[in-house]
This record gives C-alpha cells, structure tokens and sequence, in this order.
C-alpha cells in the first residue's frame, strides 16, 4: 500500500489554507480570489473538520480571539459588507456552521437540497412528508409572504418571539438555511445589540443558483464538491467527508470512485503513522515519488 507523508501533506496544506509565511489575506478582494479558489470554505474554524477558513487564511492557525480588537477580526467586517452581494455566497451550510462559498459552487449544493422548482411549494411537500418542522416552515413562510426581514421581525412574524422560542427560532433558521431555502442578504440595526441579519429566500435573492442547478444531477453535484474538498485538503478517509456533506457511505464511495477513474485521486493510501485506508490526490502520490 502506497504510503503518504506527513510534510508532503502539511506543506500542501500550508498553501491551500494559505498558513504558509508571505500567502496570507490581507484584503478583502483576496478573501473573496480564495474562496474562489478553493469552492468553498469555513468563515471559523469548525472544530474536528478539517478544511479552510478565512479566520485562518487571515490571522493564521491559531484560535479565534475572544478581543474584538484582534486584527484577525477584520473577516467579520468582510463578511457584513458581502452580505446578499454575489461576490460569495455566505449561510449556514456545511454542519449547519457559517460557510463561504462560491457563486459558480453554490448551484452544486443547491442540486442536492430539497428544493424541487417552486419555491412556493416545495416546503409545503417536505412539510407534509414529515421533513420539515412547524417552526421552519413557520418562519419560511413568513418571509414569502413578507419579503426579507430581520431576526427580530422575524421572530415576531413566525410567533416565535417569546424567550422560550428562541432555540426552535434558531433551528429553524439553521436548517433553512443548510437545505437552501433561507439566506442572510444584510445587516441591520436591530435588537439589543443593534446588529441583526436580514433574510431573504435564496430562489428569490439568487435565482440564477435554482436555475443553473436544474441542470446538474445529483452524482455530479458530488462528484465537483468531493474534487473542490480534495483540491482543498489533499488527503482524507471516506468518513471525513461523509462527516462534511452529510452524505451516505455508498454516496461519497461513488464520488471518489469516479475522482480515481478521471485520475484526479488515489485510493488505498496509508497515511504516515495513521490507521485505515486514505484517499490522496494524485499529485500529491507522485511528488512522493519523485522524492
């Protein structure tokens, strides 16, 4: 069995994640290069996930700082500014935590959600199967029927206003947002603290995502988010990927298998002083052979 080493892998890593000395971000049109570069990355860093962030492509690998004052905090300015643009696309996504992604990218994630063609009725079929909750389509509803609002009118539009809504509120708006169904577009000055996400429906704000994605079948769509994840990583196992997407065994086993097939992958890797079978972009395999 082949074997991957440990600086092969890191130095790769050290590029894509731009931890290397002299390919930090420091602006924000080179934010918004690097997650076109890479497909799709974390805004954090997700703890026991393994993939990019743009805290970590700015302030380096370290944990976010608790002072607002650190200059690493500069991505949050970025992120606000970007809201609803189509620069990037920003919801809670991959394991529900805070995602950029690319717009070209976005229309692969949205083939594999279930949204069907009409937005002012595929909820209501997911809803009747058992597959949506109350406080979902509740808050859904509320912005198709009123546009896009902020968490607070929100809240009160949905009913869900009370303190003892607030964690269903905020699940539903989680899971809308991770089938994508809902999206934070803006920012506004609501609330206690002044600051509140406007959303919006994602068919609505982006049409030209549903739209491309009505051509991109479901194999594809994970075979091009699987290539952006080993593009990014460079080596993982079969069940870091399924942990990322969510997806079943047989579902990432396929993706992978074409990826090996059109030579962009090697499977049957053994990583340098782990356990288990890995998978490995190629290149990475034959620079180790070249050295």
């Amino acid at each position: 069995m082949p074997t991957l080493q440990v600086k092969t892998l890191t130095a790769y890593r050290a590029r894509t994640f731009r931890t290397q000395p002299g390919l930090r971000l420091t602006q924000r049109e080179q934010a918004v290069d690097f997650v076109n570069e890479r497909g799709f990355v974390y805004f954090w860093p997700i703890r026991d996930t393994l993939l990019p962030s743009l805290w970590v492509a700015v302030a380096g690998d370290r944990p976010v700082a608790d002072q607002h004052d650190d200059p690493g905090h500069i991505t949050w300015g970025w992120k606000d500014a970007l809201l609803g643009s189509r620069e990037w696309y920003y919801a809670k996504v991959l394991r529900k935590k805070a995602t950029m992604i690319a717009m070209p990218v976005a229309s692969y994630f949205y083939a594999l959600s279930e949204n069907y063609g009409s937005p002012e009725e595929d909820y209501l079929t997911i809803y009747e199967q058992g597959r949506l909750t109350q406080e979902a389509k509740a808050v859904y509803e509320a912005i198709l029927d009123n546009g896009p609002l902020d968490t607070i009118a929100l809240r009160k539009a949905a009913r869900l206003s009370s303190p003892e809504s607030e964690a269903r509120f905020n699940k539903a708006v989680a899971d809308l947002q991770a089938d994508f169904k809902l999206v934070p577009v803006a920012v506004a000055e609501a609330g206690a603290w002044r600051y509140a996400f406007v959303y919006d429906i994602v068919a609505r704000h982006y049409p030209e995502i549903p739209e491309k994605a009505r051509w991109i079948n479901e194999t594809s769509a994970r075979r091009e988010l699987t290539r952006h994840y080993f593009q990014s990583v460079g080596a993982a196992q079969v069940s870091d990927v399924v942990k990322l997407f969510h997806w079943k065994v047989s579902q990432v086993e396929q993706a992978v298998g074409e990826l090996a097939q059109s030579g962009l992958l090697d499977l049957g890797i053994q990583m340098e002083n782990q356990r288990g079978e890995w998978l490995a972009l190629a290149e990475l395999m034959e620079y180790r052979s070249l050295t």
